[in-house]
Protein backbone atom coordinates (compact mmCIF):
# COMPACT_ATOMS: atom_id res chain seq x y z
CA UNK A 1 0.00 0.00 0.00
CA UNK A 2 2.82 2.33 0.87
CA UNK A 3 4.54 1.90 -2.46
CA UNK A 4 1.68 2.76 -4.34
CA UNK A 5 1.05 5.69 -2.04
CA UNK A 6 4.68 6.71 -3.39
CA UNK A 7 4.34 6.55 -6.84
CA UNK A 8 1.24 8.09 -6.95
CA UNK A 9 2.40 10.83 -5.22
CA UNK A 10 5.43 11.24 -7.48
CA UNK A 11 2.94 10.86 -10.76
CA UNK A 12 1.83 13.36 -9.00
CA UNK A 13 4.83 15.86 -9.05
CA UNK A 14 5.40 15.33 -13.24
CA UNK A 15 2.89 16.85 -15.89
CA UNK A 16 2.80 14.85 -18.85
CA UNK A 17 2.92 17.36 -21.23
CA UNK A 18 2.33 14.96 -24.28
CA UNK A 19 5.90 15.86 -25.37
CA UNK A 20 7.03 11.98 -25.31
CA UNK A 21 3.70 10.91 -27.41
CA UNK A 22 3.88 14.07 -30.08
CA UNK A 23 7.87 14.25 -30.80
CA UNK A 24 10.75 12.15 -31.62
CA UNK A 25 13.01 11.15 -28.77
CA UNK A 26 16.27 9.96 -29.82
CA UNK A 27 18.23 6.74 -28.64
CA UNK A 28 20.12 9.33 -26.29
CA UNK A 29 17.25 10.88 -24.76
CA UNK A 30 16.99 14.23 -26.78
CA UNK A 31 13.11 15.01 -27.47
CA UNK A 32 12.94 16.92 -31.06
CA UNK A 33 9.61 18.24 -31.98
CA UNK A 34 8.69 19.07 -35.77
CA UNK A 35 7.47 22.76 -36.45
CA UNK A 36 3.29 21.27 -36.18
CA UNK A 37 4.17 19.49 -33.06
CA UNK A 38 5.58 22.06 -30.79
CA UNK A 39 4.38 23.55 -27.62
CA UNK A 40 3.23 26.77 -27.17
CA UNK A 41 5.45 29.56 -25.96
CA UNK A 42 6.56 29.63 -22.01
CA UNK A 43 5.28 32.57 -19.87
CA UNK A 44 9.33 33.55 -18.54
CA UNK A 45 9.81 36.38 -16.87
CA UNK A 46 12.31 37.22 -13.32
CA UNK A 47 15.36 38.60 -11.83
CA UNK A 48 18.59 38.33 -13.48
CA UNK A 49 21.69 37.23 -11.03
CA UNK A 50 23.28 40.64 -11.75
CA UNK A 51 20.02 42.23 -10.22
CA UNK A 52 18.14 43.12 -13.60
CA UNK A 53 15.06 41.91 -15.45
CA UNK A 54 14.39 39.12 -18.13
CA UNK A 55 11.27 38.76 -19.96
CA UNK A 56 11.56 35.79 -22.75
CA UNK A 57 9.57 37.58 -24.97
CA UNK A 58 11.92 40.31 -24.94
CA UNK A 59 13.68 37.59 -27.45
CA UNK A 60 11.10 36.44 -29.63
CA UNK A 61 12.03 36.02 -33.39
CA UNK A 62 15.56 34.85 -31.83
CA UNK A 63 16.22 30.86 -31.37
CA UNK A 64 16.09 30.73 -27.18
CA UNK A 65 18.69 28.15 -25.39
CA UNK A 66 17.51 27.79 -21.62
CA UNK A 67 19.47 26.28 -19.68
CA UNK A 68 18.62 24.52 -16.05
CA UNK A 69 21.19 24.83 -13.80
CA UNK A 70 22.74 24.92 -10.35
CA UNK A 71 25.96 25.69 -8.50
CA UNK A 72 25.93 22.09 -6.14
CA UNK A 73 25.23 20.26 -9.51
CA UNK A 74 28.51 18.39 -10.56
CA UNK A 75 27.29 17.35 -14.32
CA UNK A 76 25.94 21.60 -14.56
CA UNK A 77 29.71 22.15 -13.93
CA UNK A 78 30.51 19.60 -16.37
CA UNK A 79 28.53 20.79 -19.29
CA UNK A 80 29.03 24.46 -18.65
CA UNK A 81 32.20 24.79 -20.97
CA UNK A 82 30.14 22.89 -23.47
CA UNK A 83 26.83 25.20 -22.93
CA UNK A 84 29.68 28.43 -23.48
CA UNK A 85 30.90 26.84 -26.09
CA UNK A 86 27.97 26.83 -28.24
CA UNK A 87 27.06 29.95 -27.23
CA UNK A 88 29.70 31.46 -28.96
CA UNK A 89 29.67 29.60 -32.03
CA UNK A 90 25.83 30.16 -33.03
CA UNK A 91 25.40 33.37 -30.77
CA UNK A 92 25.98 35.47 -34.27
CA UNK A 93 23.11 33.44 -36.33
CA UNK A 94 20.42 34.61 -34.01
CA UNK A 95 20.57 32.55 -31.03
CA UNK A 96 20.43 33.28 -27.47
CA UNK A 97 21.58 31.84 -24.29
CA UNK A 98 19.69 32.54 -20.71
CA UNK A 99 20.14 30.36 -18.10
CA UNK A 100 18.02 29.65 -14.84
CA UNK A 101 19.57 29.08 -11.58
CA UNK A 102 17.56 26.47 -9.36
CA UNK A 103 17.39 25.83 -5.69
CA UNK A 104 20.77 27.96 -5.02
CA UNK A 105 21.71 30.99 -3.40
CA UNK A 106 22.54 34.01 -5.15
CA UNK A 107 26.24 34.26 -4.19
CA UNK A 108 27.24 30.62 -5.21
CA UNK A 109 25.23 30.58 -8.65
CA UNK A 110 27.32 34.58 -9.34
CA UNK A 111 30.35 32.45 -8.34
CA UNK A 112 29.63 29.25 -10.34
CA UNK A 113 28.83 31.56 -13.60
CA UNK A 114 32.06 33.39 -13.02
CA UNK A 115 34.44 32.18 -15.69
CA UNK A 116 31.96 30.04 -16.78
CA UNK A 117 29.74 31.31 -18.71
CA UNK A 118 29.20 34.70 -20.62
CA UNK A 119 25.26 34.70 -20.96
CA UNK A 120 23.05 35.51 -18.42
CA UNK A 121 20.78 33.69 -15.86
CA UNK A 122 17.52 34.47 -14.23
CA UNK A 123 17.66 33.68 -10.42
CA UNK A 124 15.06 31.14 -9.40
CA UNK A 125 15.61 29.80 -5.72
CA UNK A 126 12.17 27.71 -5.66
CA UNK A 127 12.54 26.38 -9.34
CA UNK A 128 9.40 27.84 -10.19
CA UNK A 129 9.88 28.94 -13.57
CA UNK A 130 10.72 25.48 -14.98
CA UNK A 131 6.48 25.02 -14.52
CA UNK A 132 5.70 27.61 -17.07
CA UNK A 133 7.80 24.79 -19.39
CA UNK A 134 5.20 22.20 -18.80
CA UNK A 135 8.28 19.76 -19.91
CA UNK A 136 10.08 19.58 -17.11
CA UNK A 137 9.97 18.55 -13.68
CA UNK A 138 11.01 21.40 -11.11
CA UNK A 139 13.88 18.86 -10.17
CA UNK A 140 15.02 17.97 -13.52
CA UNK A 141 18.70 19.65 -13.36
CA UNK A 142 20.68 20.10 -15.51
CA UNK A 143 18.42 20.78 -18.58
CA UNK A 144 17.80 22.09 -21.90
CA UNK A 145 15.55 23.56 -23.80
CA UNK A 146 15.60 25.42 -27.23
CA UNK A 147 13.04 26.96 -28.32
CA UNK A 148 12.53 28.13 -31.73
CA UNK A 149 12.13 32.13 -33.16
CA UNK A 150 8.01 31.69 -32.37
CA UNK A 151 8.73 30.90 -28.81
CA UNK A 152 7.67 27.58 -29.12
CA UNK A 153 9.36 24.48 -27.49
CA UNK A 154 11.29 22.72 -30.50
CA UNK A 155 14.13 20.27 -28.33
CA UNK A 156 14.37 19.40 -24.41
CA UNK A 157 17.09 17.74 -22.83
CA UNK A 158 17.13 16.08 -19.89
CA UNK A 159 20.65 15.69 -18.66
CA UNK A 160 23.75 17.65 -19.15
CA UNK A 161 24.31 18.67 -23.00
CA UNK A 162 27.74 18.41 -24.35
CA UNK A 163 28.91 21.07 -27.86
CA UNK A 164 28.91 18.01 -30.23
CA UNK A 165 25.31 17.54 -29.45
CA UNK A 166 23.61 20.76 -28.76
CA UNK A 167 25.33 22.67 -30.87
CA UNK A 168 24.09 20.54 -34.30
CA UNK A 169 20.74 20.95 -33.30
CA UNK A 170 20.87 24.62 -32.65
CA UNK A 171 22.09 25.34 -35.37
CA UNK A 172 19.16 23.29 -37.35
CA UNK A 173 16.05 25.42 -35.53
CA UNK A 174 18.45 28.37 -36.13
CA UNK A 175 18.37 28.04 -39.64
CA UNK A 176 14.22 27.30 -39.61
CA UNK A 177 12.22 30.30 -40.43
CA UNK A 178 9.92 31.59 -38.30
CA UNK A 179 5.69 30.80 -38.98
CA UNK A 180 3.70 33.53 -40.26
CA UNK A 181 2.19 35.50 -38.19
Amino acid sequence: MVVLFAAVALAGCTRDSGLEQDCDTTPDGVIECAPESRPGPPEVAGELLDGGRYDLTQDRGQVVVVNFWGSWCPPCRAEAADLEATYQATKDSGVRFIGINVQDARDKAIAFEEGRVSYPSLFDPASRLALEFEVLPPNTVPATVVLDRDGRIAVVIRKAVRQETLEPIVARIAAERPRDR
